[in-house]
């Protein structure tokens, strides 16, 4: 089987979708058969390769062409290898009109999306329509994502949408070797991971500073750490700063992949009270170290955090959230359960399911 993954990003960034185009393409690696082929064109990832990409990648791999964000580029490539390709998977809804081109001038091609979440909760354009249309199956991240587009596009198979759950990177391990120590922290410490971007407010990082007072009275020594860059940074410190915590919140920006392991592993729970996480990655790089998870009970969440491995909060009710991050430190997870938990997400399954979804 011959294969074509489009993506937006893969190396260029260490967000979740361009984390899980990695594995996407590791996963087709290995399910592309002895005589089989994988092509990967990524729009906005520079020309030359990375030195990651062997870990991705085997035998099976053809071409892998990074576009440097030139989507004339972009498009033009995936006509030409999609010319070859049995199988197109398209990593967002943005460039499915690009491959349902691509199939017209290859009527052998069947292409499918990945859905990974609030890119899919909205309504769409008939462009939009016509792509999901044609497509053999759209994989949803989660039942949630699901149910989402399908409210919005009623029109659609619902047997043609399947949920194919995110996976661990089986590179992102507690079980990999030593983990490097983290900065020495006295107290209860929370850590949070995300994109500190002002479009994004939705990830609940200024809830979670919100409730440090509360958290604070209780556990006088809790700590916040927060992992993420992005132009909201000044707004979430001067809140910090406005509620009196400015020295229990720390803002590391961005940090290596030995620097985050070492924060997931020192950290007593990781928080991430988000509104719209299709999925949550990384509620599931927390739970391989075996920490607790704080998630809101919206979007995706839920189907990841179980009262077994961590809670749920209201979205935005800072109360709800002290409370949660309380019950946490006052009633730890036992840390085996939660990396079980975190096994049922593993790279395996994860392949297994994405060859059912395939065929």
């Amino acid at each position: 089987m011959n294969y074509l993954l489009l993506s937006p990003e893969m190396f260029l960034a260490e967000g979740g979708i361009a984390r899980i185009m990695r594995l996407y393409l590791k996963a087709l690696g290995e399910t592309a058969g002895p005589a089989g082929r994988v092509d990967s064109l990524v729009l906005n990832d520079r020309a030359e390769r990375d030195g990651r990409l062997g870990r991705y990648t085997n035998e099976r791999l053809g071409e892998h062409l990074g576009c440097g964000r030139s989507k004339l580029r972009f498009i033009g490539q995936a006509i030409r290898l999609g010319r070859r390709a049995d199988i197109l998977v398209c990593g967002h809804l943005h460039h499915l009109a690009i491959a349902h081109l691509a199939a017209l001038f290859n009527p052998r091609l069947k292409y499918y999306l990945v859905a990974h979440g609030i890119e899919v909760w909205r309504p769409y354009s008939l462009l939009e329509k016509r792509a999901l249309s044609g497509a053999s199956r759209i994989l949803a991240v989660s039942e949630y994502t699901r149910h989402q587009l399908l409210r919005f596009h009623p029109g659609l198979d619902p047997a043609r949408v399947v949920v194919v759950p995110n996976t661990l990177d089986p590179y992102f391990s507690a079980r990999d070797g030593v983990v490097p120590s983290a900065i020495p922290v006295a107290g209860p410490r929370l850590l949070t991971v995300s994109r500190l971007l002002s479009t994004d407010t939705y990830k609940g990082v200024d809830t979670l500073i919100e409730a440090m007072p509360r958290v604070r009275r209780e556990f006088p020594l809790a700590r916040l750490r927060v992992i993420g860059t992005g132009d909201d940074a000044p707004r979430l410190q001067a809140l910090a700063a406005r509620l009196g915590v400015t020295g229990a919140v720390d803002f590391l920006g961005a940090v290596s992949d030995e620097l985050l392991r070492a924060e997931y592993a020192a950290c007593d729970l990781f928080a991430l009270p988000s509104r719209k996480e299709g999925f949550g990655l990384v509620y599931l790089e927390a739970m391989t170290y075996g920490k607790p998870c704080l998630g809101a009970r919206a979007g995706g969440a839920p189907e990841v955090i179980n009262d077994t491995v961590g809670a749920l909060a209201e979205y935005g009710n800072i109360a709800d959230i002290a409370a949660a991050v309380a019950d946490l430190m006052r009633h730890p997870r036992d840390s085996e359960i939660v990396r079980r938990h975190a096994d049922s997400f593993a790279f395996p399954a994860f392949v297994r399911r994405l060859a059912v979804a395939l065929s």
